[in-house]
């Protein structure tokens, strides 16, 4: 039986919110085991540390500064006719002030639902990012330099320009699925010790570096995710690969670098200007446009909406959308344009009591007969008694 310690936690706030984790949001909320990490047969010789050390390495990891190639393997067969529907897409409801540009970011990276991905990323501290995804002959950009944000696709030739206070803008590139490996552990990692169990098992190599491996698992029933194995740099904490297989076996989502470099990048990397010819489209950002989490913020830091085990007790989003249940069993709950509903669902999904289904490896969506539409990583039982919960 694996002991469990108290949550490690950190006084100094987290500085990057977009790529750079600086400390892992909220694995302060999540169980650690105390097996130390021990060499595999083919992973490197690394000191045996417990998860709690682990932690607390990713916790205090200072590095802000990185620059490096990211590969994005998605497998979760999600339709496109649903991404397209749902709020936060490009001309779906709540598609937010970017309109209905081919360049806004919410739409342009749902892409990464499917497929696989490259991306060059490069950050450098919390008001300087920059992701660029390579397609074929195509490209998009998405650029966070301070004040301002640029995202440009190369095939559109279309651009959005947000400025604006830096605060607000920083939190402008946030997609469905994580775009980096610091991302995806974020995200994972931000639930709470009665939900979630981490342990470490083994070591491993990724782009070079030595890592540690967490293992992280859901303690309640419910999710379609079996397990998150997360590497963790032996050197300075930082989250280099992320592994998510379904309670199937498959591998649903693999988010690793392939190529990284922490030195600090030339402040020419952030610097952007829109090709000639590109159609600008100007928006001003005064706040998210797209959905937070209620009790934690995109720096990771705990809020009173929370509670110290990571609990969602309910509540709205900043995009109209709602959460229902707790940890790897939360639930995303919104309303389907007027008019939509129907047709929308019976186009993709099969009848069951009440609505409409559509299942795919990880995510199941639930769309009721009054046009409610009810997400997650989570099993049709679950939906169905969030739905009749209302």
């Amino acid at each position: 039986m694996v002991d469990q310690v108290r949550p490690y936690r950190s006084g100094r706030r987290t500085t990057a919110r977009v790529l750079v984790p600086v400390g892992v949001v909220a694995l302060t909320a999540a169980g650690i085991g105390l097996v130390p990490a021990m060499a595999g047969d083919s992973g490197p010789s690394l000191p045996a540390l417990t998860a709690e050390q682990v932690v607390a390495k990713a916790l205090g990891s200072d590095t802000e500064s990185l620059s490096g190639t990211v590969k994005v393997k998605a497998d979760l067969g999600v339709p496109a006719q649903l991404l397209g529907g749902l709020p936060g897409a490009a001309g779906g409801r709540g598609g937010g002030d970017q309109g209905s540009s081919q360049a806004a970011p919410e739409s342009k990276l749902l892409e990464l639902l499917g497929g696989e991905h490259t991306l060059q990323v490069a950050v450098d501290g919390p008001d300087r990012q920059r992701i660029g995804l390579i397609g074929g002959l195509s490209g998009y950009e998405l650029v966070h330099n301070g004040g301002e944000l640029w995202a440009w696709d190369s095939r559109s030739n279309d651009a959005v320009h947000l400025t604006g206070p830096a605060a607000a803008v920083g939190q402008r590139p946030k997609t469905p699925l994580p775009v980096t490996p610091q991302d995806a552990a974020r995200r994972f990692l931000a639930l709470g010790a009665d939900t979630t169990s981490v342990v470490v098992d083994g070591t491993a190599e990724v782009a070079g570096q030595k890592a540690y491996q967490l293992s992280v698992k859901p303690k309640q029933s419910g999710s379609t995710i079996a397990e998150v194995r997360i590497a963790v740099a032996a050197d300075n904490g930082v989250p280099l690969a992320v592994l998510v297989r379904a309670t199937d076996g498959s591998k649903v989502l693999d988010v690793h670098f392939s190529q990284v470099s922490f030195a600090k990048p030339s402040a020419s990397t952030f610097a952007f200007t829109a090709p000639k010819g590109a159609k600008v489209t100007e928006r001003r950002a005064e706040a998210p446009a797209v959905p937070t989490v209620p009790g934690l913020t995109t720096d990771g830091q705990k809020t009173d909406g929370h509670d110290a085990g990571g609990h969602n007790a309910g509540g709205h989003t900043t995009d109209g959308l709602d959460l229902v249940g707790q940890g790897w069993a939360t639930v995303l709950t919104a309303k389907l344009p007027v008019g939509e509903g129907a047709s929308f669902a019976k186009a993709l999904g099969k009848p069951v009591g009440g609505g409409t289904l559509i299942g795919t490896k990880v995510l199941n969506v639930l769309i009721t007969d009054d046009g409610r539409v009810f997400a997650g990583a989570v099993t049709p039982q679950v939906l169905q008694s969030a739905a009749g919960g209302k």
